[in-house]
């Protein structure tokens, strides 16, 4: 597939009546829920999920999510979601890149992008990345 980035976390996707809405396409909003369900997937892969990020009281938040819709889907249509972790500093933010391809064409429909903060859990407020976090998500970081 002419993905982004190489060597993405995929998960497959395929719109079912409930996602479409009065467009006769596959509604915006479940794109966005199937980035989450792939962000969360890749980060369990590579070993953090809800319990460790309520363990060490800190959590990656969207700071800033942006989708670019390129292409409708409908009912049936075998798709490929990608995701990336493609940026860092280290300390503070991650920046998570997705693209959706539609199968049978290689066809792009969705790319979207989310900033990422790290904050503690308990008061909301940013802090820095703890060590667990640092070991998981900086050696995924991919590159072009």
């Amino acid at each position: 597939m002419p993905w982004d980035y190489p060597q993405p976390f995929t998960q497959p996707a395929v719109p079912q009546a409930q996602d479409i809405d009065g467009l006769n396409h596959t509604n915006n909003a479940v794109y966005v829920q199937w980035c989450e369900k792939t962000a969360w997937a890749h980060s369990r892969a590579l070993g953090l999920d809800l319990h460790d990020y309520h363990r060490l009281d800190r959590a990656m938040a969207i700071r800033r999510s942006a989708y670019d819709y390129l292409l409708p889907s409908v009912v049936g249509d075998a798709l490929t979601l990608g995701t990336w972790l493609v940026d860092s500093d280290g300390k503070l933010t991650m920046e998570r890149r997705f693209q959706l391809i539609r199968n049978h064409d290689q066809a792009t429909v969705l790319r979207g992008h989310w900033e990422l903060v790290c904050i503690e859990l308990g008061s909301g407020k940013p802090r820095r990345m703890p060590e667990e976090f640092c070991r998981a998500y900086l050696p995924a970081l991919a590159t072009r």
